[in-house]
């Protein structure tokens, strides 16, 4: 696993024991910074539009104390596929094992004058509609919101009855009630209004959901989600399965 040092951001890699660490939710905008990019710190890299994101999730990671945290765009190389799909598939227990997880919300604006937030922002935020960020949503115990100024906004916990109103998931899920206890149906059920970019990861989003791994063959379009649903079907007999299409 790779992780970025809050101090120095340079990429640490850790083939076996992992330090405790933080971990970034967020909606990916133009110029992130790549793994590749975050191997040169001091460099150019500094221009880019996501470098401000990459060094407020640092910063708060750090203030928290933590040496490391974790954000997917540059804690993954990504010209590797190998990398990528173990990544891929790893991704559900790395939220689940964080000490913290940070969601920025980039379209929720923190309104200093009155010094609070309006609601509607929050409900409307595409961070939940992205197909992602829904294990990234539920696998962390704590889950920690902020506003594009990184103004707190609440926790998963605090804002449970919000955040079930806006996906559907049972605030009893949010509160870290074991999501097998709920049907497959159910469970696809939170993904239903998720969308992502490419049609296989609307399949691959959901791996860490359902306790799946399985390859990831970019370019096979709408069969990952065939696969997906093959895969549970081997390791549940769970007959809901068959309500749900791509």
């Amino acid at each position: 696993m790779r992780l970025l040092h809050t101090h120095s951001l340079e990429i640490h890699f850790f083939p076996a024991s992992i330090p405790a660490y933080a971990i970034l939710s967020h909606t990916w905008e133009q110029d992130e910074v790549t793994f590749q990019e975050a191997l040169c710190p001091d460099g150019p890299v500094k221009s880019k539009l996501g470098y401000e994101k990459l060094q407020k999730a640092a910063d708060l990671a750090a203030q928290d104390g933590f040496e490391y945290i974790w954000i997917d765009t540059c804690c993954i190389d990504k010209t590797s596929s190998s990398e990528l799909s173990e990544a891929i598939n790893s991704m559900y227990r790395w939220y689940q094992k964080s000490s913290v997880c940070y969601a920025f919300l980039s379209d929720v604006q923190y309104c200093a004058s009155s010094n609070t937030l309006v609601q509607p922002d929050i409900r409307n935020s595409k961070w939940f509609l992205r197909g992602w960020t829904l294990q990234e949503l539920i696998a962390p115990s704590t889950l920690v919101f902020y506003s594009r100024e990184w103004k707190e906004i609440g926790t998963k916990s605090s804002l449970r009855a919000t955040i079930s109103q806006i996906t559907g998931i049972p605030e009893p899920v949010l509160l870290g009630e074991k999501i097998g206890n709920y049907s497959v149906a159910q469970r696809m059920s939170w993904a239903s209004r998720r969308r992502t970019t490419r049609v296989e990861d609307i399949a691959y989003c959901l791996m860490g959901i359902f306790g799946i791994t399985m390859p990831m063959l970019y370019g096979e379009g709408t069969r990952s989600f065939r696969r997906l649903q093959e895969e549970i079907m081997r390791q549940s007999d769970d007959q809901s399965i068959f309500a749900w299409r791509r």
